[in-house]
This record gives C-alpha cells, structure tokens and sequence, in this order.
C-alpha cells in the first residue's frame, strides 16, 4: 500500500485535479473505510477474522490495476472508494485478531510487534515507489502494488488459521455499539485517533506537493516518507513493551504533542537533508503514541468484542484520514500548501485536548 503514498498526489495532478480534488481523491479511501469498518469487525466477532483478511488482500490485488486504468479525476476517485472497501476488511480485522491472542498485561507488546511489521511495510513502499517512477515508470510501480498484493493474499490463504478463540461464556465479551459509547476511554481514543489522523491526513496529502516545490523527485520525496516510517517502525518494537510498563494515557499524550511539532516544523525545512532530519524527530512521537493507544483500544476491545474496538478505533483514522486532505485541499487552494501543515499541527493539539477530557 505504502507504494502509492509519494504518487497519488502528483499522477492525480497530472491528471488535471486541483488542490479540493486531490483531497477528495485520498479521502475517498478512507471513507469507505469509516463506512465499513465498523459493520466489518462486529461480523468477525462472529464469524472469525481469516475469510476478512483474505477477501481483503484479493480485492487490492485486483484495484491495483484500477489505477492504471484510471484516466480522469472521477475514475481515480472511485478506485480509492474500492481501496479503502478493501482496507476496511485487512487492516482493523488483522488488529483485532493480534488483539485476541495478545496475553494480559502484553498488549502493548503484541500491538507494538504487530504495528512494527505494518509500519516498517508501509515505510518501504515510499521508497520502492519513488524508485520505480524514477527509473521506470509510475505504471510499474501500480503493478508492482498489484503483485505485492496477491503474494500477501497468497502467503495469508495458505499459512493463516483462523484464530483459536475461547469459548463463549457468560462472562465473554458481546459485541456492543451502545455499551462501548459508554466508555470513556473509547472516547478518548475515538477522539484522539480521529483529529490526529486529520492532521496525517493532511501531511501524507500534500507533503509530495510541497516535496515537488522543493524540486524534490518522486525518489527523493519517497525515500523522506520512507526514513520517517521506518524510524517508527524500529522503535515500535521497544516502544510497546514501554507502554506495558509506563502510563498508557501520558505515553498517548507525550507522543501525540511531538508528531504534532513536527507537523508544524515541515515548512521550515528547505532540502533534502534537513526534511530527514526532522523525520528523526517525528518518528519519536508515533513510536510513543500508536503502540500505547493500540493497547488501550485492546483492553476496551476485550470488554466490548475486539473486532468492534478494533473497527471503531480504525473508523476514527479514516474519518480524520478523509477530512484531513479535503481541509487541506481547500486550505492549500485559498492560501497556499504551508498553511495545510500548520492547521493540521493545530489539530493535532486539539485532539490532545479531547483525549485528556474524556480520558481525565
């Protein structure tokens, strides 16, 4: 998936989007992800997590090729609405299945391991991307995502079981919607997910635009995702076993307040090399949030159903992922594309605000 990050905005571009039209483009995925999130976990309660993940990983298999195919603005818009369908049954179901087989007082562990794993893929295909557009084409780096994907589909039917699951008792958690709005900590989490992940959203938009203005190529723009995403990536695997250890709710916080300086500080920055720099810092504040903020969502998914907890934590990034790029969309066509990072940064502020609230 991470392949596409340093593309979309420029082929969309080419394709005559303004800056509204491209953060329709990347919110088209992630609302129907937020559509069907929710409707997909609470199922998989039931039903079990395996046949989700591997109808998922075909049907990316499949849209890859969409973006090929995809000649206009509107033909884009709707491959993205496919992909995020897709996404809604992968990566909130896989959560949820670590989340069943995490032991108590690990979960920051497990969650740590298996952010890790995702992060550190989705950091590489920056890079790949970039690479391939550079020497290649952009089209070879579709089909690239497009064979990716069916390895994992492949690896996934074959390899996966279905995760042993205990007994249904009548202490077993049931999936419940209202006794989970209940729940402060859900809130919280639903809160701080959501106006974080709109500020990312915004970020991962527009940061190859402003890349580009820099007169950055696809590679370069590519490889800064990637030295941000894998930095993060190699701290996950510590980082969790930290949040088994240290105050969960401080550690959300702590980290939630550097990602958001960060955001704030990518303007500033005029080449290459300080861009990666500051990555180094921005990689502390996700190491420290996402692995806290997993294991919290695992202790409530364990009261509530886990592929409940797990959709409705993964509802709040895509209805931020969604409304980031279309603020910033705006923003960047009524002022210019530094002020999309600065309000996303505020944002970002605003959701420490909220997690606090309900959390306190």
């Amino acid at each position: 998936m991470g392949i596409i990050a340093p593309l979309l905005p420029l082929y969309a571009e080419s394709l005559g989007a303004s800056g509204i039209w491209i953060g329709v483009i990347f919110a088209g995925f992630s609302i129907s992800r937020a559509l069907f999130m929710p409707l997909i976990g609470n199922i998989s309660d039931r039903k079990g997590r395996r046949i989700f993940i591997c109808t998922g990983l075909l049907v990316y298999a499949v849209i890859s090729l969409g973006y090929i195919w995809a000649s206009r603005v509107s033909e884009l818009t709707f491959v993205r609405l496919m992909h995020g369908f897709a996404s809604a049954m992968v990566v909130p179901i896989a959560q949820a299945y670590i989340g069943d087989l995490a032991p108590e007082g690990k979960e920051g562990a497990w969650m740590g391991y298996f952010n890790a794993a995702f992060v550190a893929g989705f950091g590489f295909g920056p890079l790949m991307g970039g690479v391939l557009t550079d020497y290649f084409s952009m089209e070879t780096a579709f089909y690239t995502m497009g064979v990716l994907n069916l390895l994992a589909f492949i690896l996934a039917f074959f390899l996966l079981p279905e995760v042993r699951r205990k007994k249904e008792s009548s202490q077993s958690p049931q999936p419940s919607f209202p006794r989970m709005r209940q729940s402060g900590v859900m809130k919280g989490l639903f809160s701080f997910r959501a106006v974080q992940s709109f500020g990312m959203g915004a970020f991962m938009a527009f940061f190859p635009l402003f890349g580009d203005d820099l007169g950055l190529s696809p590679g370069r723009i590519g490889a800064v995702l990637a030295i941000y995403l894998l930095l993060i990536a190699t701290a996950l695997f510590s980082s969790g076993r930290i949040a088994d250890v240290f105050n969960r709710k401080a550690l959300v916080i702590s980290g939630s307040l550097v990602s958001l300086v960060f955001i704030a500080l990518v303007p500033s920055m005029q080449n290459f090399w300080q861009l990666s720099g500051l990555c180094i810092f921005g990689a502390v504040g996700g190491a420290l949030s996402l692995p806290a903020a997993s294991a919290l969502t695992v202790e409530e998914g364990k009261k509530y159903g886990m592929g409940s907890a797990m959709g409705v934590f993964n509802m709040a990034m895509s209805i931020g992922m969604a409304t980031g790029p279309l603020m910033g969309g705006l923003i960047a066509d009524l002022m210019n594309i530094d002020s999309v990072f600065y309000f996303g940064a505020c944002m970002g502020l605003f959701g420490v605000g909220l997690f606090i609230w309900f959390t306190r």
